[in-house]
């Protein structure tokens, strides 16, 4: 039997699917929709029917794990560590979780924000080479994006390359509800770079879990995933070509 949880979350999916094909449902719309895929009559039957253990407990505690950093530009608003519930092959998962849902009233009060969890290492090894950055990502019902982030730094303040995710098309940040996804960033480290940051972050409401980080030199067939922010010539000068859609998981 699925949750309460898991119900809203397929009603909000459909009404953006639908949104995207043009077909404008209100949340409780979609809401009864949902309950009729479930057999039953309307959403407060559905509702009802969901029985007490199949709501979420009490939250497990979050173990800060050695090495990483909690940061990010709200990170009161969430709880950041090991999760002590999510196994993840021979090792263990990371966790950032929003105290709020996107539904709640006092997270819609507030101004939005992300967390990260992250690390900061001497770039002298990788200057002046391709190196790759990899992990497993599984999301549930977040709104705003769930991605990787790795950044080259040449003095405090100074980003000399950076890439996290947002801005690809495909093989982007995670959004909505999906298991464990692989996702990877390639990216050229300048001669001139000092230090190295990496992690994952989530932005906006929901949860994030992330595990099997590696950082290596990439391989010569692996081409850099950053976006070229500066082209040989102009270009799409009319504004006759659109970008390409960012595609969503959910």
């Amino acid at each position: 039997m699925r949750t309460y949880r898991d119900a809203k979350a397929m009603a909000k999916a459909l009404r953006e699917e639908l949104g995207r094909r043009g077909s404008a449902l209100s949340h409780g719309e979609c809401l009864e929709i949902v309950a009729r895929q479930f057999g039953l009559d309307n959403w407060n039957i559905l509702s009802a029917s969901l029985t007490a253990s199949a709501e979420p407990g009490p939250e497990a505690a979050l173990v800060q794990p050695a090495g990483w950093i909690v940061s990010g530009s709200k990170p009161h608003l969430y709880d950041m560590g090991i999760d002590p519930a999510m196994p993840y092959g021979d090792g263990r998962a990371a966790l950032i979780r929003c105290r709020y849902a996107e539904d709640d009233p006092a997270y819609a009060a507030m101004e939005k924000g992300f967390a990260t969890m992250m690390q900061s290492i001497v770039a002298a090894p990788y200057r002046g080479r391709r190196v790759c950055l990899s992990a497993d990502l599984r999301v549930r019902d977040v709104a705003g994006a769930a991605t990787l982030w790795l950044r080259a730094d040449a003095a405090i303040g100074r980003t000399v390359a950076f890439d996290n995710m947002e801005e690809r098309a495909t093989d982007g940040p995670l959004t909505g509800t999906r298991g464990w996804t692989s996702r990877r960033i390639v990216l050229d480290v300048p001669t001139e770079a000092e230090t190295l940051h990496f992690g994952f972050y989530l932005r906006g409401s929901g949860r994030a879990w992330a595990g099997g980080f590696a950082l290596r030199e990439a391989s010569p067939e692996d081409a850099a995933t950053v976006l070229a922010r500066v082209r040989p010539e102009p270009t799409n000068l009319d504004f006759a070509q659109a970008m390409e859609a960012r595609a969503t998981a959910g």
